[in-house]
């Protein structure tokens, strides 16, 4: 349904509610006028009745109050007036008249309790307005009731009944009604057209303005709206034609240039925004960008690229790349400046260990604190004048890493002219980056135990190369820890496999907390570890064994059925000293874990030569 259509519907729904009420307030009103008419009209006459019986009464014309009584019931409206006596009268001068007696229910109600009474009645199909109207003496004026009746003022002394037609009345107002009602009728229908002839020029107007807005969503920017007044809707009109005309020539312009900038020529026709989104995803550097990162073996060859780009081909001196790990909320850097691994330098450390305290990370838009100054609190700015802009890389949703670049105030604005064209490598490389940071977190997850979080032998045989490397390049001895619990089979066999996980986990995270960062924790079997500790040779190692060892045996597990404490024994072996090769030195520490328990358990021992015979047996 159009807009006039709807427009006009509504109204004729509003003024059709409206006539309505207005003809039933019209009814009620003449409905009560009626009766208030009415009401005074029957005691002008009950009045009328009171004064002329007085006034018989005095002059002694009493005797012909049927007549008068007659004549009153002529007045055109009046049907008929009768009057009852009181017991006061008829106790002084007699029942008087048949017709004066009171055997009406309604006339003696009003004789016994002096109060008026009226109501609407029906006599021989015709609607009356019945009055039966108390007379009470008075001794006010002259003459008055206590000149012939000898009783007290107040004392009721008849009641006047009076009938008047009601049917005349009511058909007087519904005439009236009928004729308001068909004025507020015929003033609603010109109301209408007035209304539609108002409203046409807009409803035609507005879907003109429809018609053209969807072509421009399609890409088609040549539709105008006619012009068909001079009022806000014409202005309307010429604004829309206005915005057309600028979005066709500025849409074309934007094509015509990026094409330019791409080497390309933008063919004409079509839909313009389209082609112009076309043009701008199929750069050609942006592809080729992408394809290179999706060959890169690790993120860090992405990061750098990334560096690179900024560096190299925008000429940004200054800037960070920071990577966002969602699972502990911290951010690290990638590069600072083209540094890999640098520290931070152009924010508040806080980023580094809160990544919400990053807007762009947290908010997952660009920061662009150009045109804002201080939009970031966490920016620090190295010079006066310096300004940032930050571009979060989304994945899956949510900012995996974002790019700081900051410029001078001299820089900003080129700077910000550039941020569109930096922002199509970033999103060509976010997908790649999540894809090699989840082969990363995969290959981490298969080298590590997925009960205590330990590395496994998967990871010490990748591991042991470089290791090995390290040591003889920097000629610094490392110790091999083997470790095994002391009798745990019995843990197993008593308290059940779930109590055996929770000492393995204990015991994994009190190696965990006893070593430094340089050194490595491996689950080797079950319950056996084995501890790599760098730098370290076989005296220094011995103390660290009988640390652990000490801080075993005093912990308390608490099981469902008790507090359990277990002991373990451990083997020390040093390389070189010991062996020349990683997996001798690994044997050896073996051997001396075999001495360990054979020897009492719950101790540590170092590796001695004699442990071993010549022929490999121990």
């Amino acid at each position: 349904m159009r807009l006039l259509d709807r427009i006009l519907m509504v109204s004729a729904i509003v003024l059709t509610v409206l006539v309505i009420v207005l003809t039933v307030l019209s009814l009620l009103s003449f409905r009560h006028f009626s009766i208030y008419t009415a009401e005074r009209h029957v005691r002008s006459v009950a009045e009328t009745v009171k004064v002329g019986l007085t006034e018989s009464m005095i002059n002694g014309t009493i005797n012909k109050r049927q007549q008068f009584l007659a004549r009153l019931a002529d007045v055109p409206g009046v049907h008929q007036v009768r009057v009852a006596r009181g017991p006061a009268v008829i106790s002084q001068f007699g029942p008087g008249l048949a017709s004066e007696g009171g055997a009406q229910e309604d006339v003696k109600k009003v004789l016994a309790t002096g109060k008026e009474m009226f109501e609407l009645i029906e006599v021989n199909g015709e609607l009356m307005f019945h009055a039966v109207i108390p007379y009470v003496a008075s001794d006010q004026g002259l003459p008055n009731c206590l000149q012939c009746h000898t009783v007290r003022a107040g004392t009721v002394l008849g009641a006047v009944t009076v009938d008047i037609s009601f049917a005349e009345v009511r058909r007087q107002g519904i005439i009236a009604v009928i004729l308001i009602s068909l004025a507020v009728v015929l003033a609603a229908l010109v109301a209408l057209a007035l209304l539609r002839r108002m409203m046409k020029p807009l409803s035609e107007t507005a879907h003109a303005v429809q018609e053209v807005t969807s072509q421009a969503v399609g890409g088609n920017f040549a539709g105008r709206v006619l012009q068909r007044s001079g009022d806000e809707v014409g202005e309307i009109a010429l604004n829309i034609n206005r915005l057309m005309e600028f979005l066709e020539t500025e849409i074309s312009t934007i094509r015509t240039r990026v094409g330019q900038l791409m080497g390309h020529r933008a063919s004409e026709g079509g839909n313009q925004l389209l082609h112009t989104t076309e043009l701008v995803e199929s750069l050609v550097e942006a592809s080729q960008f992408k394809q290179a990162i999706e060959e890169d073996q690790t993120k860090l060859e992405i990061y750098q690229r990334l560096a690179d780009m900024l560096r190299v081909k925008y000429d940004f001196k200054r800037f960070s790349i920071y990577e966002v790990a969602a699972s502990k909320n911290r951010m690290t850097a990638m590069s600072i400046d083209g540094e890999p691994a640098a520290t931070c330098r152009y924010c508040d450390p806080q980023v580094m260990i809160d990544a919400n305290s990053c807007r762009a990370r947290r908010t997952g838009h660009e920061v662009n604190a150009v045109g804002f100054p201080g939009l970031c609190t966490m920016f620090r700015p190295a010079a006066a004048g310096d300004t940032h802009i930050c571009l979060p890389v989304n994945q899956s949703g949510s900012a995996g890493c974002v790019v700081q670049i900051v410029a001078s105030a001299e820089e900003a604005e080129l700077a910000s002219l550039m941020i569109p064209f930096v922002s199509v490598y970033l999103r060509e490389a976010g997908p790649v980056l999540e894809a090699k940071r989840l082969m990363e977190h995969l290959r981490e997850n298969a080298l590590r135990d997925p009960m205590t979080g330990l590395y496994n032998r998967r990871f010490l045989e990748d591991y042991v190369g470089a290791l090995v490397s390290s040591s003889q390049r920097r000629k610094s001895p490392f110790a091999v820890l083997m470790l095994d619990l002391d009798f745990f089979k019995q843990v197993n066999d008593t308290h059940g496999h779930e109590a055996g996980d929770k000492v393995i986990k204990t015991l994994a995270d009190l190696l965990v907390r006893n070593l430094r960062g340089s050194d490595m924790a491996v689950r080797y079997g079950g319950e056996e570890f084995l501890l790599v500790l760098t730098d370290t040779g076989a005296e220094p190692a011995l103390k660290a064994a009988e640390k652990i060892r000490a801080e075993v045996e005093a912990t308390k597990i608490p099981l469902p059925g008790g507090i359990l404490q277990k002991t373990i024994s451990i083997g020390v072996a040093e390389f070189p000293t010991d062996a020349d090769t990683f997996w001798q030195v690994v044997k050896f520490a073996d051997v001396a874990l075999y001495k360990a328990k054979s020897s009492g358990r719950n101790r540590v021992v170092r590796f001695l030569p004699e442990m071993w015979d010549a022929d490999g047996s121990y």
